[in-house]
Order: structure tokens, then sequence, then C-alpha cells
């Protein structure tokens, strides 16, 4: 029998999500993204003319900037913003406007555990929002293993705290509906790809595929909802 988790949610079982749109009045687009207690606030502004040195003229440059709660960023931030970067860029299409810059701040309003995952949600749909041109949404989702090799999803901040390792996977939004029943279903998942994969803490190779498989299964959660909540506020296909 599976154990139950201290918030009552099975090992598969993500909290509750909510995204807000434009929430910020100066922002070229902003979201504001909740999962459970862990909220972020995207801000996307530009594209504005010109790129830092060292950034390609001839293509588009994103520029993360990370905004703890409480007290200055240190490298957790600065790793996190390096990861941000590199996640975002992927997506987007840095052709459309080259020499140009577009800025995502990120401010922490509440971490609960999953934060990086959280921000860039929030990001995404702030791009969104921005009209900046994207390749595709990506969603993002934090898997942890604990000590007798279970592994569970989108975690607390205490759950955290008990984790053997963890990873933070980042996948393309799932084209297809998660209550999908198309017999190629497995063929399309497989084909999907993962932007990013961060890990921590001793992970062995069955538990590494065991997060990616899970993380896979639940991005079409996430991606059902960013969809739809963006196609609400959004015109067109997203």
């Amino acid at each position: 029998m599976e154990e139950t988790r201290a918030d009552g949610r099975n090992a598969n079982q993500l909290r509750p999500f909510s995204c807000t749109r434009n929430p910020l009045d100066r922002a070229h687009g902003s979201a504001r993204w909740a999962q459970g207690d862990t909220i972020v606030l995207a801000a996307v502004y530009g594209p504005k003319p010109g790129t830092r040195k060292g950034e390609n003229p001839e293509k588009a440059s994103i520029e993360v900037v990370w905004k703890p709660m409480t007290g200055q960023i240190g490298k957790q931030e600065k790793e996190y913003e390096m990861t941000l970067k590199r996640t975002l860029q992927s997506i987007c299409l840095l052709t459309v406007h080259p020499n140009t810059t577009t800025s995502v701040i990120l401010q922490v309003v509440g971490d609960d555990g999953s934060l990086l995952p959280c921000a860039i949600n929030a990001s995404c749909a702030a791009l969104v929002f921005a009209g900046i041109p994207l390749k595709h949404l990506a969603v993002a989702i934090g898997c942890g293993v604990l000590e007798d090799g279970e592994v569970i999803l989108d975690t607390s901040k205490s759950e955290e705290q008990q984790l053997k390792s963890f990873a933070h996977l980042v996948f393309p939004n799932s084209r297809k509906s998660a209550g999908s029943k198309e017999a190629n279903q497995k063929e399309e998942d497989s084909e999907r790809g993962l932007i990013t994969s961060i890990t921590h803490g001793v992970m062995s190779e069955e538990d590494y595929f065991s997060c990616i498989e899970r993380g896979l299964a639940a991005s079409s959660r996430i991606s059902d909802f960013m969809r739809t909540t963006l196609q609400k506020q959004v015109p067109g296909d997203v």
C-alpha cells in the first residue's frame, strides 16, 4: 500500500496550481505562478535594443535576475539565474529580434519547496503574456528520491529536508491532452525530449530514469493546466 505524504498527497500527486496574468502594470508581461504555497512573480521587460558584452548581436539575448524573499542573492540564486537563462534561451526564437535584450525578473513570494520549477513555469507564462516569440512552452517539475528509493513529485520544503537526491526536470509542452488515448502516445512522449535536467545528491541511474519517467507523466498535467490557462487569456495556439 502506497504511503501518504505529510500533506495527504500520494507520491505522484501535484499541489494545486494557479496562474495570474499581468499582475504588474509596468512590465511588458508578467505572471504570478503558485504551486501550493510556493509562489513566484515573473516580470518580462523587452525586447530592448542592444545586447550585453559577450552576447551574439545576431540573436536576441535573455537576461535573468533573481530576487529572493529576503536578504541578498547568494550562490544558489546565481545558479538559478544561469539555469533559467539557459532554459529560456532554448525555448525563445532568438533570431526574430536580433541585437535585443529581454529581461526576466523573478521575485520569490513564497517558498514551500520545488522553487526552481515554479520559477521556470512562471517565466514561461510571463514570456507568453509579453508576446515574446517562442518555439514552444516548457513545463518544469521537481522529483525527489527518498532514502528508501521512492520517488515523489512536486516536493514541499519539509520533504526536501528528507531527500537522498532530487532532480529538477524541464520538458517541452505536450501537444496532446494528458487524457489522450492514442496508440502512439508513448512514441510521442519519447520524442518530446528533455530541455533541462539539474540533479543534486546521490542518484543511481535507475533513480534518475525513474524521475524522468514519473516527471514526464506529470508534465502532461502541468501542460494541460498551462495551455488551458494561456488559451483563456491569449488568442492563438500555445
